[in-house]
C-alpha cells in the first residue's frame, strides 16, 4: 500500500492497542517486552501481526494509522479536546 496508510480500521486484540500504545511511545522492541514481561520475539511477532492488520509498512506508518483512528493520543494530539467550564458571568444567564 502507496505510504503505508491504510482506509479502515482494523480488529486489533487488547495486547495489540498496548504495544502500539508503547510503539506510538517510542519504545524499542527490547523495551516493550521488558515493561510488559514477554520476551522480544513475542513481541517481534505481535509488531508483526500489527503491521499485517493495519496495512502498514513500518513503526512509523503504524502511528500514523493509530493516530488517524483514534487508537493512541500523543500529547495533545488527536484527543478530544475537554469542554471549558463555564464563565462565572455566564452562570445562570439564560
Amino acid at each position: 500500500m502507496a505510504g503505508g496508510k491504510s482506509d479502515t480500521p482494523a480488529s486489533l486484540s487488547d495486547r495489540e492497542m498496548q504495544i502500539i500504545e508503547l510503539v506510538a511511545a517510542g519504545l524499542t522492541n527490547q523495551e516493550i517486552a521488558q515493561q510488559l514481561e514477554i520476551s522480544k520475539r513475542t513481541v517481534d511477532n505481535h509488531i508483526s501481526n500489527i503491521l499485517t492488520k493495519t496495512a502498514t509498512d513500518n513503526r512509523v506508518a503504524l502511528v500514523r494509522w493509530a493516530l488517524q483512528w483514534g487508537k493512541v493520543c500523543l500529547n495533545d494530539v488527536n484527543c478530544c479536546p475537554l469542554p471549558l467550564p463555564p464563565k462565572p458571568n455566564d452562570e445562570g444567564l439564560s
